[in-house]
């Protein structure tokens, strides 16, 4: 029987390296375009990623990740967190995300899943936490935003799926998935 902390750290994985891996292959100008009325981008996705989970495993837990990250900062610009700056490369967020991943495999590590820690910012109701409350928080964000990662990535050119050989979708050519696209777009008409 899989132990329970083992088995929240690897999902905790797999869906950082699933966010990280839609970056693959894409140019510097690809990865930071905004596809979305609210800017929403690849890079931004990974570099805000690696923020909260700086944070939900450090400071949560007497553990602060130790570098500064300035766009958390009380005075930083609204949604900083959520682009990249032409100050910061993509290497240079990649790179940070790799250093916080660092850090938490320290805290995991170190703590068990009962093991307390204080959200201030969540509730009075909900800010007393565990280890394990925040490795299912940790995941459920991460996988959030790899799946706006999914979605930017196949409008950008079309590539989908969950990690590196593993698609998760139907093995059809493209006229296959036009016709489907198609199929769906006459439906929702039906509801106009």
């Amino acid at each position: 029987m899989d132990d329970p902390k083992d088995t929240l750290h690897r999902y905790l994985k797999v869906a950082r390296e699933a966010l990280l891996w839609k970056l693959d292959g894409l140019s510097d100008y690809d990865v930071r375009r905004p596809l979305v009325p609210t800017g929403t981008n690849l890079l931004g996705l990974v570099k805000h990623v690696a923020s909260v989970e700086a944070g939900y495993f450090g400071e949560i837990f007497d553990r602060p990740f130790p570098e500064e990250i300035p766009w958390l900062a009380d005075d930083a610009e609204d949604n900083a967190d959520m682009w990249a700056t032409a100050d910061e490369s993509r290497q240079s967020v990649v790179d940070l995300y790799g250093r916080v991943w660092q850090h938490t495999e320290a805290t995991i590590a170190a703590l068990d899943l009962d093991s307390p820690g204080v959200v201030p910012w969540w509730s009075p109701e909900r800010k007393n936490v565990t280890l394990h409350t925040i490795l299912v928080h940790m995941i459920a964000e991460t996988n959030r935003h790899a799946g706006h990662a999914d979605i930017l990535r196949e409008l950008i050119d079309g590539s989908v799926g969950h990690r590196a050989g593993l698609s998760n979708l139907p093995d059809l050519d493209a006229g296959k998935w036009r016709a489907h696209h198609d199929r769906l777009e006459e439906t929702a008409r039906l509801f106009r």
